[in-house]
């Protein structure tokens, strides 16, 4: 397993399999990203961090069954899996820990660009 690094764009990719479960494939996690986190990506991206977060054992993915609506044609889709989960929730910690640790007074300041 290539590192276990999770990017910023992986972790945002690793959140549209969990929240497009059970029919996660190309262009759900697409979709997804483009709707909930208004970042225009498209289906070759969305491709490329599945397959790297498969390489790296965080999602898993195999044939689903082919549609007349796709004329015949099968999806790969994708499902999270317990190290993607627990990942996910680290980096889920790792954040509060981050925003636990801002001052108040940070928090309540205005900037002002000039």
């Amino acid at each position: 397993m290539k590192g276990t690094h999770l990017g910023e764009f992986e972790e945002l990719v690793l959140l549209a399999v969990c929240t497009t479960h059970p029919d996660t494939y190309g262009n759900t996690v697409k979709d997804e990203i483009n709707q909930t986190a208004k970042r225009n990506i498209n289906l070759s991206t969305a491709h490329g961090a599945l397959a790297r977060l498969e390489g790296k054992g965080f999602v898993k993915s195999y044939m689903g069954e082919a549609t007349s609506v796709r004329g015949g044609k099968r999806k790969r889709i994708f499902e999270i899996t317990a190290q993607g989960l627990k990942k996910l929730e680290e980096a889920k910690e790792l954040r509060a820990k981050f925003w636990d640790k801002i001052p108040e007074k940070v928090l309540q300041t205005q900037y002002i660009t000039t």
